[in-house]
């Protein structure tokens, strides 16, 4: 749809330019890559981040005279939102990891007694990995201890000493 827009607009430089952005904003890193301003399992929300797309959006408001105008630089603040979409783990050498992970819909577990699954519908999968919108990561395997609380973005993980193969 956004290439016949483009097709369409080809003598307008501006609508040109803005059906270009929105091109951009949508293969965002060939799809690595996308605009949230959450972190950590949508658990925490980053300022910076949510004061990147607010200060886009509101230049946004009036675009003739900031974004097609002479303040085109103010889209490089968006990428303070910018985050990875894939799980991608690495060894205490910074050597790219291949694990089983299991991907799946996020459940809530707040409040519950145990060690209860964090995901529903699950599929084992090995990294690296795309993680869509509402899906979180978990090891498949006791091998490797994550360093992090969150398998989001580049995991660093180190080997269990209590792990023995069968």
């Amino acid at each position: 749809m956004l290439r016949n827009l483009s097709s369409y607009y080809y003598k307008e430089a501006a609508h040109l330019f803005c059906v270009r952005i929105a091109q951009g904003l949508v293969h965002l890193g060939k799809g690595l890559l996308t605009l949230s301003p959450y972190h950590s399992d949508r658990f925490l929300l980053s300022p910076m981040a949510l004061g990147g797309i607010v200060t886009v959006l509101h230049a946004c408001l009036d675009m003739k005279s900031t974004i097609l105008g002479k303040y085109h630089y103010i889209l490089y603040i968006i990428v303070l939102a910018m985050q990875p979409r894939m799980l991608l783990t690495v060894d205490e050498d910074l050597k790219p990891l291949p694990v089983p992970v299991r991907v799946g819909q996020a459940v809530d577990v707040v409040g519950q007694a145990g060690r209860p699954k964090t995901i529903t519908g699950f599929q084992t999968h090995t990294t690296p990995v795309l993680l869509a919108a509402g899906e979180r990561a978990e090891l498949a395997t006791d091998k490797y201890i994550p360093l992090t609380s969150t398998l989001e973005g580049f995991v660093i993980l180190k080997k269990n000493p209590e792990y023995h193969e069968e």
